[in-house]
């Protein structure tokens, strides 16, 4: 490759880690697409719902293809102007979030793609948070300008109210819709026209004579808000005309900073804009050297350092997507600091466990390249090392830790068992690498029925995994009625005092613990909180350990259902001890039984997960849209209307949601869609405790 005659930090400078992040179908995969066809790395342009038989390069599960979706993230390189660019295409369905978490995590910054017509969408709100948490910069796309009703201003105003983001056009479009020839760049101030088969030939022009009066007024708007970020652009403004290079350099500066996104505008799929979004990836977007990553070192008390993009330092990578395929388990990793060499010895932080880089590959979708070492700022991936997501390795010069990604919890869970016996072999095996590859999706065995069940973010997330199982290990499964993941936690104060005297001949058990238990209020958003509150030695110091570890012990099963207990203090400030039949376990038994009797008296109440629910559809529906939400225990946030085209916010329980999508589709003629993502828990309404509280007590008797 080209970036072979430059110097390391040459080199880095000349990289770029980018990520492409958006609601589902707003054309992430479709512009991938397009960014390879122009950087030729593929040839030919295929798309993605797979009609030519082929399907997008990035989504090489046939799942994916069948569907139009991308389920799994995909990591891709290519050359621009002799800029290396590694691109990681990721799912826009809420269910496949911790896809983008994960991605978001190792990358320098991103690409936000919005539909011109859609604008702001609830996914492209969770993105927005999953950029801002982990601090990447961004441009923005506006996508699909061909599309009827596609309005760039109206999406830009929406970048500003919804997401809160500095956003400024950075170019216009010339024409819309059906008219979409080409765009203005407004630092430059040319015109771009997208020609010829694919849309290769570029021809440069002067402005239109029409549109001249509204860029000069879009380009004074932006050199206004970037001179903020360059005291010689703000000089050169002020004396004269400002150079190209300090204007690129100004915006730049902005995006580095997380306080400034600039707007690029196009159609991927009628080929419009896709080169000189390009160029705004090389000029405005940060190398490795631009972003600061730290770890922690094991053994100075978590202490920071920063890490440096620099080939001579030692190794840090850091583990972000685990695949298990033909030839064993693939390690996706980023490189933060070092190098890394086929045969060297490299050590997992977390394990201690000390492995040998044997396979070293750079990713293209499903394909690979065999390469012989990787420097800091790659992205690469290793074969055959076993390990988790979000572990970290070093060449054990020193040993430090990167704090790993946020994995969100699963709220929706079915069970799971095979047609026939014979598969339980190949169902254990899949269950092992699907819980491997992805966080999010966890099983568990019933300790009282023995069934397995198997939970995750939301019904297509277990349906793919399930159709997965069918075509890749031939597990035909029967599943049981979805269960949501309901909480139970209490609403007032109460106080316990327990005994536990136990004598049986030899040494007895004697314990008494005593204190209260309190909700912990919802804002400081803990589970559990243990306060130690004993003076003058009532239980002694080793014991106070034994009382937290029973509090912990219930809290996996409450009264009331036999769900999970959240939002609890418990507190203990009083007790009483025996020199010779007090022990840890007779501590941890006095624990359990105090906290259950606290509970039972603190008003406990059953919680259950709310989902934000987005529904988008043609105004005349909107009617039916609304009842079927209400019919839910919808709680209406918002509808707004534009277009003929309504869009409505809503909350409703999870339990509610259950086949919405059919009942949608038949009200709305197909013409409709929603999505969905977890919003909070929420106290459930006295019938429907009462209902969940009967149904468990049968359960309880049956067993």
């Amino acid at each position: 490759m080209s970036t072979a005659t430059f110097t390391p930090t040459e080199k880095l400078l000349k990289t770029r880690n980018i990520g492409i992040s958006a609601h589902i179908d707003s054309g992430k995969t479709t512009l991938t697409e397009r960014i390879l066809f122009y950087t030729n790395r593929i040839h030919a342009i295929h798309e993605v719902r797979g009609k030519d038989g082929v399907g997008a390069k990035m989504d090489s599960m046939e799942l994916e293809r069948e569907r139009g979706i991308t389920i799994q993230s995909a990591a891709t390189y290519c050359t621009w102007k002799d800029t290396t660019i590694n691109i990681i295409d990721t799912p826009g369905h809420v269910d496949f979030t911790i896809e983008v978490e994960r991605s978001l995590r190792v990358l320098d910054s991103a690409i936000m793609v919005l539909c011109g017509v859609a604008g702001v969408q609830s996914q492209s709100i969770t993105v927005d948070r999953q950029m801002k948490r982990y601090s990447v910069p961004r441009l923005a796309f506006i996508n699909k300008l061909d599309r009827t009703g596609a309005n760039p201003w109206k999406v830009i105003g929406q970048l500003r109210e919804k997401l809160h983001l500095n956003a400024f056009p950075v170019q216009v479009p010339i024409g819309l819709e059906n008219d979409l020839v080409g765009i203005v760049d407004l630092v430059d101030m040319k015109a771009y026209y997208f020609e010829g088969k694919d849309g290769l030939d570029i021809v440069i022009k002067d402005i239109p004579d029409e549109m001249k009066a509204m860029c000069e007024e879009k380009r004074e708007e932006l050199l206004d808000e970037v001179s903020k970020f360059s005291d010689e652009l703000m000089e050169a403004m002020l004396e004269g005309e400002p150079t190209e290079a300090m204007i690129k350099q100004a915006i730049r500066n902005g995006v580095l900073a997380l306080k400034f996104v600039p707007v690029f505008m196009g159609s991927a799929f009628k080929n419009k804009g896709v080169q000189k979004l390009l160029d705004g990836v090389t000029d405005y977007l940060g190398s490795p050297l631009d972003v600061r990553n730290t770890a922690m070192e094991i053994d100075n008390e978590d202490s920071e350092i920063v890490l440096e993009s620099n080939f001579e330092k030692p190794l840090v990578c850091l583990a972000f997507k685990l695949e298990d395929g033909r030839y064993g388990q693939l390690t996706y990793i980023r490189v933060y600091q070092g190098k890394i060499q086929k045969g060297m010895a490299i050590y997992n932080s977390s394990t201690g466990k000390k492995h040998n880089v044997g396979r070293l590959v750079r990713m293209h979708s499903e394909e690979m390249e065999e390469i012989n070492s990787a420097e800091a700022g790659d992205i690469v991936a290793l074969f055959g090392i076993d390990c988790a997501s979000g572990d970290t390795f070093t060449d054990g010069k020193s040993k430090l830790t990167m704090e790993s990604m946020f994995v969100p919890n699963p709220v929706i869970s079915l069970t799971i068992e095979c047609k026939d016996g014979k598969q339980l072999a190949n169902l254990a095996k899949a269950l092992n690498r699907f819980t491997k590859e992805d966080p999010t999706f966890q099983t568990e065995v019933d300790q009282e029925s023995g069934q397995t069940i198997i939970k995750g973010m939301g019904e297509l997330h277990l349906e793919v995994y399930i159709e997965r199982m069918k075509r890749e290990y031939g597990v035909d499964l029967v599943t049981g009625a979805p269960q949501v993941a309901y909480r139970e936690t209490i609403t007032q104060r109460a106080d316990f005092d327990y005994t536990h005297k136990k004598q049986t001949g030899g040494q007895g058990q004697f314990s008494r613990v005593a204190g209260y238990l309190e909700p912990i209020p919802a804002e400081e958003n803990k589970d559990y909180e243990f306060v130690d509150k004993i003076v003058g030695g009532s239980i002694p110091r080793e014991y106070i350990g034994s009382c937290d570890k029973g509090f912990r012990s219930c809290l996996s099963r409450g009264n009331l259902i036999g769900f999970p207990i959240i939002g609890v203090r418990c507190v203990i400030n009083d007790g009483s001890y025996h020199d010779v039949d007090s022990s840890d376990m007779a501590f941890q038994i006095g624990a359990r039984y105090g906290f259950r009797q606290g509970f039972g008296k603190a008003s406990p109440i059953i919680l259950e997960p709310i989902m934000k629910v987005d529904v988008e559809g043609p105004s005349e529906f909107q009617g039916a849209i609304l009842a079927s939400l209400n019919q839910r225990r919808g709680i209406i946030l918002n509808t707004t209307e534009e277009d003929q085209y309504c869009k409505v916010e809503a909350e409703v329980p999870l339990s509610e949601m259950f086949g919405y999508s059919t009942v949608l589709r038949s009200s709305t003629q197909g013409k409709a869609e929603f999505s969905m993502e977890f919003a909070k828990y929420a106290p459930v309404p006295r019938n429907v405790a009462e209902e969940l509280t009967k149904k468990y007590k049968v359960t309880i008797s049956e067993e």
